[in-house]
């Protein structure tokens, strides 16, 4: 068993295997298995198993008793994640390229995936894969920019303070965009004061190291947490470089600019009038990194969304809005309204509870049923959480498969329906997709 001497000893080896991989599951020959470990699990338990399966070298963070033949094979650090992060940070440091971070309470993760369509169109670019946006998933990303990298996109998630500010330790990002400050994770932050303390230390990095941010200048919040930043790109429906304004076709956003980009209109596949700041975020970035106008009209118009994402879906001969991935105060408040704008018959809302909302999750549930009391549904069907605890007079359910046996009742056709939910509880069960 090899002690590691420094950082650089073990990216020399990085150099040699530039693929890291933490799930033995997932491991492929010639990875660096990283041991890790959580409170219902130890990494360094299978240690000579992943090295059993091809890995070219276990880092672990524990002695442990392995065949001999597998001692040169095996790196004992002091901490496992640390370690982890430490050498993503030397990774990082080989870069002179943009790198972009974006966090935010809501539409982060589209935002992320819009703006790499863009850039991916004209700049060799690499960018976070699903969710990896965490302690873990931020420097396995890094890890995975290879030398040919011209453009990288971070997503950074955070439920607590000093969050961001720990990915951006490693990540070091010289652009970066906060989608805005919404009602999330309540538990961990506090208060929406601490979600913008939180999520703006994103903004901090940046002042302090002279990088550029891109603003949705609509939002009054985030221009004071800009101040102070010399380089700031805006967009919004009424302010901004960029400016556009939302429309619905046949069920989806489209976006009509009136400033800042030379084509009229783009026609996009996501579904929500709320979705206009994160197209405006891609087309802005686009444009400051000079891809060609018909480069961005094309990626975004090509992109659609996944993961129960802003989806818009056929289902048995009904229209159903699917976005179950996640859920806030702010985000359903949007999707509620966007949907009650919208101009069709035989509305059917499906709504599941939502998570991590500390004192307030009651009141903010409370909140929910009074805004949807406001409007004229053919039914409304609440599903599992603190909805539970809360007076009102529309279907509820335990959970998602519970209400799917109520759904396969009522033979549905040509109705709309929006399905919305935390991840927690699983609303796209209620579907047969």
């Amino acid at each position: 068993m090899i002690t590691l001497p420094s950082i650089a000893y073990l990216y020399e080896i990085f150099k040699q295997h530039p693929s890291v991989q933490t799930d033995t599951r997932k491991l492929i020959k010639d990875d660096i298995y990283f041991a890790l470990k959580g409170p219902n699990f130890n990494g360094n338990l299978f240690a000579q198993q992943a090295l059993e399966a091809g890995a070219s070298y276990a880092v672990v963070d524990e002695p442990i008793l392995v065949d001999a033949k597998w001692n040169e094979k095996i790196i004992l650090v002091n901490d496992g994640l640390t370690c982890l992060q430490s050498l993503a940070k030397m990774h990082r440091a080989q870069f002179t390229i943009p790198f972009i971070g974006i966090t935010g309470s809501n539409g982060k993760t589209t935002t992320k995936e819009l703006v790499y369509t863009v850039l991916a169109s004209h700049f060799k670019t690499y960018t976070t894969q699903g969710n990896l946006n965490n302690h873990i998933g931020v420097p396995l990303t890094l890890l995975r920019i290879k030398a040919d990298a011209q453009m990288a996109v971070i997503e950074m998630g955070a439920n607590h303070l000093k969050e961001i500010a720990s990915y951006c330790e490693y990540a070091m990002p010289n652009y970066g965009i906060i989608t805005n400050c919404g009602k999330a994770h309540l538990e961990g932050f506090g208060s929406q004061e601490g979600v913008k303390k939180g999520k703006g230390e994103l903004f901090d990095y940046i002042r302090n190291n002279n990088g550029t941010v891109f603003i949705m200048q609509d939002y009054d919040y985030l221009q004071s947490m800009a101040a102070g930043i010399k380089h700031v790109f805006c967009y919004g429906a009424h302010s901004g470089t960029v400016q556009a304004n939302a429309n619905t076709i046949n069920g989806f956003l489209q976006v009509n600019f009136t400033k800042g980009f030379e084509l009229p209109s783009i026609q996009t596949q996501l579904v929500g009038e709320y979705n206009l700041p994160n197209i405006l975020a891609a087309v802005s970035i686009g444009i400051y990194f000079k891809v060609p106008a018909q480069k961005i009209k094309n990626a975004i118009e090509n992109y659609a969304p996944t993961n129960s994402r802003s989806q818009l879906l056929k289902w048995k001969n009904n229209d159903v809005i699917l976005d179950a991935y996640n859920a806030n105060p702010s985000s359903m408040k949007l999707a509620i309204e966007n949907f009650a704008k919208l101009n069709v018959t035989h509305k059917v809302v499906c709504i599941g509870g939502m998570k991590e909302l500390g004192d307030t999750s009651i009141t903010e549930h409370e909140q929910l049923i009074s805004l949807l009391e406001q409007y004229q549904w053919e039914h409304v069907v609440l599903v599992g959480g603190d909805f539970a605890y809360c007076k009102h007079h529309f279907l509820y359910f335990p959970n998602a498969m519970d209400a799917k046996e109520w759904l396969k009742l009522q033979n549905f056709s040509n109705h709309s329906i929006l399905v919305k939910g935390s991840r927690g509880i699983q609303m796209e069960q209620m579907l047969d997709l």
